[in-house]
């Protein structure tokens, strides 16, 4: 059937392909042991072509594990060529540099044969629990606290685990069953993506996927370099300033648009530190590409295609461009400043396709002992709010650039013994605009349990608001306490059986006029509690009758 790729099958075929990632990612999420990949879902699927080119990921893939995959892929096909593997071989990683950026994601690969040759790889990839070291540790001085590393290795051999790899991995983590489950569930799903891409290829009669990923990632490539090309040519820059540990950081950017190819630059931005919130090129690249792909063809599914078009340069030895052996751990805090950075530069040129800052997301690791008296390590999420955009508001506690899901209460109370005693919303801590950014939310945590807890906070939008664009305004700070009393936005902390952490979530960005805003959506937001009644007068100039709810412009 290769001879016949019209749009229409190309379609169906490709459809197909997601749908097969997507049976991957749950096969995982069931198969897994921590709470982590069952409850939030930090994983990707991705399958490549013989060649290691992507063609369709999961359609909840993490946005930095899919931009990251193809070099990891391009890195294993090097150190084992495809025609060196055997069916039944299996290869992994978590070497930050290789892999995501950070040492607890392991990346796990599987050759998918066809009549004796590679026809296909399936990646995977997940957050894993613990990998030794000093855990994740915002203080971590270099990379090698930061647990165990696997250079690119086999975890199988011709279908035979590799006794040495298990044994390191058993010997260096604290949750053993847990982080052993995980990786056994990330083989798993390149299993049932390898036995899923077979059934594929005999339901379509097709010896080769080279000519489905040539269209695939060919049709990909020419919508980005359509919309790119609709880019008035010239250089447009960008800024943000963000809490570092010890002193700020400045991500400085230059997008250049030179026909149907985009350069995102660098140059500027701050250098290393001592922390462990540096920034491995592989993703600063991932969430470049990610941020140009949300502003110019965000309907259209990741895949290489997407890449292509785009280069990304930093300069050697700064924060987004870290040399080994620099802590890596908190990389997120800095790299999620990737995408309003691009945001920033581009908003005078895409104007209303631009979305406002948004107060993007809180990440803790929680090491405790469970009521059931067995050591935990996991990881908790909680969301700010997303800027808004032309048009719309933004949403209210929703992680961004991440997609992280939410760990349901109950489930993360009888694993850690720390209850959540509420979630509400704040009201007014969205900012104001035409178009209002969405609310923070505060969360209080207690220990319950017998024994300290210790909380590794990766706290960001403390000193610097999610930014409004086009008149709209900023949204609410994001702030830490533990017992009432305000703490660093990062660091490591205990918490004593009855101890309080209260988490404040920042709000994210307005856009345009205040004044233009609908009385009555600032009606409809009082009614709801988003919007008190002292702010909408001040801030909207609409005073809203309590008994009738009916509005007056009051200038």
């Amino acid at each position: 059937m290769t001879d016949k790729l019209d749009a229409v099958s190309t379609g169906i075929m490709w459809d197909r392909l997601i749908a097969i990632t997507d049976e991957i990612q749950t096969a995982i999420v069931r198969s897994a042991f921590s709470v982590g990949v069952r409850e939030a879902w930090d994983l990707a699927c991705i399958i490549f072509d013989a060649e290691g080119r992507s063609i369709a990921q999961a359609t909840l893939s993490m946005p930095a594990f899919i931009g990251t995959a193809p070099l990891t892929m391009a890195h294993m096909l090097a150190r084992f060529p495809a025609e060196t593997l055997a069916p039944g071989d299996v290869l992994a990683t978590n070497d930050p540099w290789l892999g995501t950026g950070h040492t607890p994601d392991i990346c796990v690969a599987r050759p998918v044969f066809r009549d004796g040759r590679v026809v296909a790889f399936v990646m995977t990839i997940t957050h894993l629990p613990d990998i030794g070291g000093a855990g994740l540790n915002i203080a971590n001085p270099d990379l090698h606290h930061e647990g165990i590393i696997l250079p690119i290795c086999k975890l199988y051999e011709a279908g035979r685990p590799d006794a040495l790899v298990h044994d390191l991995v058993r010997l260096n983590v604290r949750s053993v069953d847990e982080v052993m489950g995980d990786i056994e569930a990330n083989v798993v799903g390149t299993d049932v993506g390898a036995r899923l891409i077979g059934e594929f290829m005999d339901d379509y009669a097709l010896d080769d996927l080279a000519p489905l990923a040539d269209a695939i990632i060919g049709q990909s490539e020419a919508a980005l370099r359509a919309r790119l090309s609709a880019i008035p040519d010239g250089r447009y820059d960008g800024a943000v300033r963000l809490e570092g540990v010890d002193d700020d950081v400045d991500i400085v950017c230059s997008v250049t648009i030179e026909g149907d190819r985009a350069t995102v630059d660098f140059e500027g931005t701050g250098p290393m530190v001592a922390s462990a919130i540096n920034v491995p090129f592989c993703y600063t690249r991932s969430f470049t590409t990610y941020a140009l792909k949300c502003l110019l063809i965000p309907g259209i599914p990741n895949n290489q295609g997407a890449i292509r078009p785009i280069t990304v340069t930093a300069p050697e030895g700064c924060i987004l461009n870290a040399r080994k052996p620099a802590p890596t751990g908190g990389r997120h805090t800095v790299g999620w400043f990737i995408v309003p950075a691009i945001f920033g530069a581009l908003a005078p040129v895409l104007g209303d396709a631009v979305q406002a800052d948004a107060g993007m997301a809180s990440l803790m690791l929680v090491t405790a002992a469970s009521p059931s008296g067995r050591d935990v390590v996991t990881q908790y999420f909680l969301a700010g709010g997303l800027g808004a955009m032309c048009g719309k508001d933004g949403q209210t506690a929703v992680p961004f650039p991440t997609n992280n899901a939410v760990v349901a209460t109950e489930i993360f109370e009888r694993e850690t013994g720390i209850r959540v005693l509420y979630r509400r919303l704040i009201p007014d801590t969205g900012g104001i605009g035409r178009w209002r950014g969405g609310l923070g939310q505060e969360a209080r945590l207690c220990n319950h349990g017998p024994g300290t807890a210790t909380i590794d906070i990766f706290g960001l939008r403390t000193r610097f608001p999610a930014r409004g664009f086009d008149g709209g305004g900023n949204g609410a700070r994001r702030v830490f306490l533990v017992n009432d009393v305000p703490i660093p936005p990062k660091g490591r902390f205990r918490l004593a059986t009855g101890d309080t952490l209260t988490i404040r979530e920042a709000g994210g960005g307005g856009f345009g006029d205040p004044h233009q805003r609908d009385p009555a959506a600032v009606a409809e937001d009082i009614a709801w509690g988003r919007v008190s009644t002292e702010a909408a007068l001040r801030d909207y100039g609409v005073r809203v009758d309590p008994e009738t709810g009916t509005t007056h412009r009051q200038d």
